[in-house]
């Protein structure tokens, strides 16, 4: 039997069943589904990761009061019995590292703006130094950053997010405008370079001013993190990251020996941390698909043992006329295979079409890996062929003659 005509007699049969069909269908189709929604929004992940981590740089350190990572209650506990990370630290170590190219601090909080008739209550706050932009790849779109002079002297003036502009300060241009932050009057002087939605929450949404005007109104009592641009990775960022722990360390009066009372993180801390959640979670699930294409292929086993039974007489008539061994069990491997393989294509469609709906529904990123659309056919294609070699074995062997006297 020629390869397109068992092919085509496979999908004849499964048409001719379409209810029989797509329940039989329907293990596979959810196994590889979960396959591919998992990769695609895990892939989705890490580049959205990747993105937020090059936006500090590769050659980042930041100093926090707590690290970015933590896996127990615990260490969240113990890490916040410690010292806050205060704006004298930033002031100390913007002065005396020798081998910092550039430091920054900030801190947030969430605030209300305020211009004219219209308002937004729930907009995060942040007080930058004027190095942070450079720091962290902030394009300003419209108009400029702080100066070092407004810096230093606490200057009322801000820059906003997008959606600010679209929300809060209307129509016109934005530059001059006067924005109350909290109560207090700041000037726009800058509007930040849109950045969408991330998790149904906007990135745009948010007002900078001065660290110095930030700390005299919201005050000193709170942690804030310092970013250091140390000019370069590997050994370079090794040195420097030893002269800021030997600096906090002899700032905090540290016996030697005793723990950090503070963190020290590259920009790639958390995207390695997030990454190895990510691929343990992807694993597991390809794992809970797996054990459903393993039943999915029972389910098929089963029904093309079915099917066998029931096409006993057409084995006898095709043998009778002269079909050999191997053309019955090649119809019977390939209608298998054939059965798993719509299953398979079904679950990419679902799985591509979940996680695309998942990303318009709560701006989850999603990015679609060829490689995992073809190792899913793939594997649904020999789960296929695995669980057919049975029935089509016991639809090869059958004696003709006895296939013939079969009850229709």
């Amino acid at each position: 039997m020629q390869f397109a005509e068992a092919f085509k007699l496979a999908l004849q049969s499964l048409w001719a069943n379409k209810l029989r069909s797509i329940l039989t269908l329907l293990g596979v189709v959810i196994g590889v589904a979960s396959v591919i929604t998992v990769v695609t929004l895990t892939n989705g992940a890490k580049q959205f990761v990747t993105t937020r981590i090059n936006t500090y740089g590769a050659s980042v350190l930041t100093i926090r009061k707590m690290p970015q990572t933590f896996m127990t209650v615990e260490e969240y506990l113990a890490f916040q019995k410690r010292k806050d990370v205060t704006y004298d630290d930033y002031r100390a170590i913007a002065s005396d590292c020798r081998t910092c190219m550039s430091v920054g601090a900030d801190r947030t909080t969430v605030g209300k703006l305020v211009y004219q008739t219209r308002s937004s209550t729930d907009s995060n706050i942040r007080g930058i130094t004027w190095t942070m932009p450079a720091i962290s790849n902030l394009n300003i779109e419209i108009g400029r950053s702080f100066t070092e002079l407004e810096d230093e002297h606490s200057a009322h003036v801000a820059i906003v997010g997008a959606d600010v502009v679209d929300n809060v300060l209307g129509a016109g241009d934005p530059l001059g405008k006067e924005i109350h932050i909290d109560g207090t009057p700041y000037t726009v002087i800058g509007v930040g370079e849109r950045q969408g939605k991330m998790m149904g929450s906007s990135m745009d949404n948010w007002a900078a001013i001065p660290l110095t005007a930030f700390l005299r109104t919201y005050g000193f009592q709170s942690t804030l993190d310092i970013y250091v641009d140390a000019g370069g990775g590997g050994e370079v960022m090794d040195t420097v990251s030893d002269e800021l722990r030997i600096m906090m360390r002899t700032r905090r009066h540290l016996a030697p020996g005793a723990p950090d009372s503070f963190s020290i993180d590259s920009s790639s801390t958390f995207g390695d941390m997030l990454g190895k959640i990510l691929d343990n979670f992807g694993a597991v699930v390809v794992a809970i698909a797996g054990i459903s294409l393993v039943i999915g292929g029972i389910v098929i086993m089963n029904i093309m043992l079915v099917s066998v039974t029931e096409r006993t007489r057409e084995i006898g008539v095709r043998k009778a006329l002269g079909a050999r061994r191997k053309d019955i069990l090649l119809q019977f491997l390939i209608e298998s295979a054939t059965m798993s393989m719509v299953g398979g294509v079904l679950g990419v469609v679902s799985g591509i079409g979940l996680a695309k709906v998942l990303t318009m529904l709560i701006a989850f990123p999603s990015e679609v890996e060829i490689w995992s659309i073809l190792v899913s056919l793939f594997v649904a294609s020999a789960v296929g062929l695995f669980f057919g070699v049975y029935p089509a074995h016991k639809a090869s062997d059958l004696d003709p003659i006895a296939a013939l006297r079969a009850e229709l």
